[in-house]
């Protein structure tokens, strides 16, 4: 079966989490850059004297979808990458894939991975 997973990162650890999911063995990923927030809550900055508050902080959603027999190496491979230890490292969400289906070629299932 087929599991999508969905991390949002930090933007500055998005090659350590690429790098780590390419290592084992994942060969594609789509990636959208968002804004949140979450128990961070944003941040107070200045500017030309003036204070502001920005409310929704930059993160990087990464998705890949795996088969079952690596997702756990994968989320490991995601949560050591992208840890800080710090509040706004991110979440891991995983869902089913009913089906999937390479357009070009018709391939289903694994091989439209």
């Amino acid at each position: 079966m087929l599991k999508k997973i969905e991390a949002i990162v930090r933007p500055f650890k998005l090659d350590e989490v690429k790098q780590a999911l390419v290592e084992i063995g994942v060969h594609g990923m789509t990636l959208m850059e968002c804004k949140g927030f979450g128990r961070q809550k944003g941040h107070t900055e200045q500017y030309r004297g003036s204070e502001y508050t920005i409310d929704f902080v930059p993160k990087v959603l990464i998705i890949v979808v795996v088969d079952d027999e690596i997702l756990e190496t994968a989320i490991n491979a995601i949560e050591k990458a992208a840890k800080t230890k710090a509040v706004g490292d991110g979440k891991i969400f995983v869902s089913p894939i009913e089906e999937a289906l390479r357009i070009r070629t018709g391939e289903y299932g694994e091989r439209a991975l």
